[in-house]
Formats: C-alpha cells, sequence, structure tokens
C-alpha cells in the first residue's frame, strides 16, 4: 500500500495573502479596464461612470491593502522571496535557456513572472495616476500615457492566461496551487519540480 507523501511548507501566509491581493485586484481591474477600453461592453454594460469608479477604488484599495501586508505581516519572509526572486543561479539561466536543471523554491521562471508582474504593477500605477490627474490638470495629459497603459494591458492579458493554464489546467504543474492556497506541496511533486529546495526543506524538517 502506498503510503501519502509528506508535505512541505512552501509559502507563509504574508506571501499568499500579497498573491490573492494582487490576483483579486489585477482581475476586477481588468475587468472593469476592458469595459472603459471596449465600446461593445461600455455599451453592454451602460454604466461607464460606475466602470470607472470601480476602476479608480479598485487601484486605491489595492495599494492601501498591499501596504497594510507589509506593515503587519511577515516582513522578514517578504524580504527573503525579493532576495530569491533577484538571485539567478547557475540552474536558472541554464532553465531560461531551454534546459532543466534542478530548481529552487521558485523556478527560472516563476523568478522573470515575479518580476515582470511588479514592474507592471509600478507602470500600471503611474500612468493610472497620470491618466486620472491629466482629466484634472492638463498639464499632466501626456500624449503616450494611454498607450502604455493599454499595452501593458494587453500583455498583462496574455501573462494572466499562462498563468491560469500552468496554475489550473497543466497536470505536471498544477499542483502548485496548492502552495498558494494552503501554504504546502507534495514532497513528490516538490522533487520532481523543485529539487534543489525540496532537498533543503526535507532536511530542515526532518
Amino acid at each position: 500500500m502506498a503510503t501519502a507523501s509528506r508535505r512541505l511548507h512552501r509559502f507563509t501566509r504574508t506571501e499568499r495573502a500579497v498573491h490573492w491581493v494582487h490576483a483579486s485586484a489585477f482581475v476586477i481591474l481588468l475587468a472593469t479596464g476592458l469595459g472603459l477600453y471596449l465600446p461593445s461592453l461600455a455599451e453592454l454594460v451602460g454604466r461607464r461612470p460606475l466602470l470607472k469608479t470601480i476602476h479608480v477604488y479598485t487601484a486605491i484599495a489595492w495599494l492601501v491593502a498591499l501596504v497594510l501586508i507589509v506593515v503587519l505581516g511577515d516582513r522578514a519572509s517578504l524580504r527573503a522571496t525579493v532576495h530569491e526572486i533577484d538571485l539567478f543561479d547557475r540552474d536558472d539561466r541554464a532553465w531560461l535557456r531551454g534546459r532543466r536543471p534542478p530548481q529552487g523554491r521558485l523556478n527560472a521562471g516563476q523568478k522573470v513572472n515575479a518580476i515582470l508582474t511588479a514592474v507592471f504593477a509600478l507602470m500600471f500605477a503611474l500612468t493610472g495616476f497620470f491618466l486620472w490627474y491629466g482629466e484634472r490638470n492638463t498639464r499632466f495629459r501626456f500624449a503616450q500615457t494611454i498607450l502604455i497603459h493599454d499595452w501593458l494591458m494587453y500583455i498583462s492579458f496574455v501573462l494572466f492566461l499562462g498563468h491560469l493554464y500552468l496554475s489550473l489546467i497543466n497536470p505536471g504543474t498544477r499542483h502548485s496551487l496548492n502552495g498558494m492556497t494552503r501554504g504546502w506541496v507534495d514532497e513528490d511533486w516538490a522533487q520532481a519540480h523543485h529539487a534543489k529546495w525540496a532537498a533543503r526543506a526535507s532536511s530542515d524538517d526532518a
């Protein structure tokens, strides 16, 4: 009779809170943004001012929530994660070249995705602010702001679809969602996909 795989703790509550706050805000901002951008959707909803209000206040709530998580949460785990994302070793570089060497808690693709997500979030916030403030003060109305905002939306939407596929559909990777919902993953899965981290985590738990 097969024995159940041991569980390895992968993400703290603070890390998961950052992820889900960002994900929830992104979905609402994407939905309302598409409603504002696409005339057919705007006509279907029929309440463009309401969509705009939801869009703006969701962005504000997202920023406030992230600040509260950082202030009240486990900042040590967030610092460790940022350091981990910032570090690309030889195995990470080999992974990006199409090879599959053992990976840490986050593989190279997840690190790149996290970096792009952070950069895009900052650019969304800046361009969104100028779009909002430019309606009130024309000196801050720049011609390229809406173009940048729209292209960020296109690229983010494609990345979002890829993220959903890997976390919900692809059989080899969807178990990773367990780490972001419950905080743990099976040791067998971790050894197959994140061998370097699994070895360290197993010895720490021993």
